[in-house]
């Protein structure tokens, strides 16, 4: 049954209890003059009115029917919580896989992770009952319908792949959880520079277009292990110096570049991998831009070049839409580096010049003002998730090519530089993967 799952709907003054079809409709009514109220089955839940805000405080013991028609919903649970406290919320509209329910564990665990971690739910009809165990696992589902495990957004490992020495090259380095990065892995995919990558299908990357002298529309796809495919070739128009991100939760985005001139279209990558053919009018042509996830699965494109240097960003939408220009995010600079940071905000940094400037995103899309001093100056450089809330930029160029890395914290702090990480080198891709 989806919708409300172990309940039945009491009707007060009747005598009746309603049954619910599969669908959760009520197929016994109670009559004129009654009042419908939800009872759970394993006794001791008071369903509450339908939620239709996009915040709201869960209070132990109660049901909540919550309609995401109009926009999604973050729930705070108690901030105090005692052995067996439960709390039950329902899809009421069926409408969560459009706008999803967001967990806030309020300071207490949550099976297991910490409250810095973000919890999503986002399967349309789901229902998650939650009961709270001890300090050491918090808040357990008991049911959480068709999701066996927490969905926590954000992902533990990264990789570095391909770039520029004197001349195109395909070895990778993969990133561990903690941050460190490994020797150099020999080629598998066609040495190229000027490649974007991005996350796709929740765990796995992709590496796409660039440069092996000629621009090229290749792409090779990353398993979840960190495993650099072969190559996949004819994906929409050939291009180097793009960027791209992941958006909708499961899914890329690659956009710009440059071909004979910047270029302005983006190509759409699909939950299982698949490159889609040209979109074109993505805002203002350009290319030596970076892009980043922010929120829960919408991204932005922001800087890059025209021939000049320029601050505009674009966001991207959790389908895929591409907006139009915003201008005036910090200072006008291209061959930026950028990545996801603390689940849900993003950081641009770096750039030509060179400089060590960094702009933080918030996790409405709002590119903040230049924050300075962050690591030795350089362009050509990318960046990743790794540990699943934190950032990190490495390779780049300043009067040669660099083997430096910096850490990026939770709170989207840049540490001080780390060198010895591979093949020193420019213009490589980088994505995260679980």
């Amino acid at each position: 049954m989806s919708g409300i799952v172990g309940s039945r709907l009491n009707i007060r003054g009747s005598g009746v209890v309603a049954k619910l079809g599969t669908d959760g409709q009520v197929l016994t009514s109670a009559g004129a003059g009654k009042t419908a109220v939800y009872e759970d089955l394993a006794g001791g839940i008071s369903w509450q009115s339908v939620v239709t805000g996009s915040t709201m405080t869960a209070v132990a013991g109660n049901g909540y029917p919550i309609n995401t028609t109009s926009n999604t919903c973050t729930i705070t649970l108690p901030a105090s919580a005692s052995a067996g406290d439960e709390i039950i919320f329902t899809d009421y509209a069926r409408n969560w896989a459009t706008n999803k329910i967001i967990i806030d564990s309020n300071g207490l665990n949550y099976q297991g992770d910490a409250d810095s971690f973000t919890v999503v739910y986002s399967t349309a009809g789901q229902s998650l009952h939650i009961v709270y165990a001890d300090s050491t696992k918090g808040w357990i589902p008991i049911n959480d319908d068709d999701v066996t495990d927490v969905p926590t957004k954000g992902n533990s490992q990264g990789i570095f792949v391909l770039g520029k020495t004197s001349g195109a090259v395909g070895m990778s380095n993969l990133v561990s959880s903690s941050g460190v990065i490994a020797s150099d892995v020999s080629a598998v995919a066609t040495a190229r520079y000027g490649a974007a990558a991005t996350q796709y299908g929740g765990d796995k990357g992709i590496v796409a277009y660039g440069s092996t002298g000629s621009v090229v529309s290749t792409s090779n796809l990353i398993s979840n292990s960190g495993v650099v495919a072969s190559d996949v070739s004819g994906v929409g128009t050939a291009r180097e110096n793009v960027a791209a991100c992941s958006f909708g939760g499961d899914k890329g985005i690659v956009a710009y570049g440059i071909t004979d001139a910047a270029a302005s279209m983006s190509n759409l990558i699909s939950s299982s991998g698949v490159v889609a053919s040209d979109v074109s009018g993505v805002g203002t042509a350009r290319y030596y831009l970076g892009a980043c996830e922010y929120g829960d699965d919408t991204g932005i494109f922001a800087y890059g070049t025209t021939g000049s240097v320029v601050s505009m960003s674009n966001l991207v939408s959790n389908s895929g839409v591409v907006a139009a220009d915003v201008t005036g995010v910090g200072t006008a600079r291209s061959s930026v580096g950028a990545c996801k940071y603390g689940f849900d905000k993003g950081i641009f940094a770096y750039g030509n010049g060179p400089v060590s400037t960094s702009n933080l995103v918030s996790n409405s899309g709002v590119v903040g003002t230049d924050v300075t001093g962050v690591g030795t100056a350089r362009s050509q450089l990318k960046a990743c998730e790794y540990g699943n809330d934190k950032g990190i930029f490495a390779y780049g160029y300043s009067s040669g090519n660099l083997s430096m890395s910096n850490l990026v914290s939770n709170a989207g702090v840049v540490a001080s530089d780390v060198t010895g990480v591979g093949t020193a080198r420019r213009d490589t891709g980088a994505c995260s993967f679980n």
